[in-house]
């Protein structure tokens, strides 16, 4: 079978889609795009993609070609993850694992995003005081955001965010925990004990540590 292809960008959400191929142990070809002096990827990396939209992550698998991270992480676990080890197959853990999969992007990098998206697009002409306003105003998305996977690590006695060990929902979230915090979106380092002793164990996974030695992920 010839191997899954993942197109990665640097500082991206592409780094899920490297530590499930590894946590899954699947052979893959690596194509990597650098991101340009304004941080966005570049018109040659975007047409290599191959889809409309130019997005990253996307990988090809045979005739398949897919992008979003959470509809990658959803089909290769369905295809490759026999045992059901990352999606869990009983009721009560699939459910907890898919609304963690879906929060990652549609309640965390909402909120952050949001904030990311004021600081680019904030006019230089106005009063710098609007902008520490409006980061403010969205940052109790962010604080809320947090509260919430602070008190359901507390509850959870296995270290991870369902169970004792990686599933998909600790691959989708990672990212998208460690990206809010690296680039001080509506919250700081230190104020969230629980949740950065998970990122650390996260991090510190086999499977996660070779997917950022085989693509040189960083946040910034």
């Amino acid at each position: 079978m010839a191997p899954i292809t993942l197109y990665f960008l640097q500082s991206s959400r592409s780094i899920r889609t490297a530590w499930l191929l590894e946590e899954l142990s699947l052979d893959y070809d690596l194509k990597f795009f650098d991101r340009q002096t304004n941080y966005l990827a570049s018109k040659e990396a975007r047409a290599a993609v191959g889809t409309p939209m130019g997005k990253f992550p996307t990988i090809k698998d045979g005739d398949e070609v897919i992008m979003e991270s959470g509809a990658i992480t959803q089909y290769l676990c369905e295809k490759y993850d026999k045992s059901a080890r990352l999606i869990p197959s009983d009721p009560a853990s699939r459910i907890k694992v898919l609304e963690w999969m879906h929060a990652a992007e549609a309640t965390f990098m909402l909120h952050s995003l949001a904030i990311v998206y004021a600081r680019w697009n904030y006019l230089k002409e106005a009063p710098p005081e609007g902008l520490a306003q409006m980061e403010t105003g969205m940052s109790r998305n962010v604080e809320n955001d947090f509260r919430w996977i602070e008190g359901e690590l507390e509850k959870n006695p296995g270290g991870f965010l369902v169970g004792k060990e990686i599933t998909a929902a600790d691959i989708m979230m990672d990212f998208s925990v460690r990206f809010t915090l690296e680039m001080e979106l509506g919250t700081k380092k230190g104020q969230w004990p629980k949740t950065e002793e998970w990122l650390k164990r996260c991090e510190e996974c086999e499977t996660y540590k070779k997917a950022v030695e085989k693509t040189g992920h960083r946040y910034s």
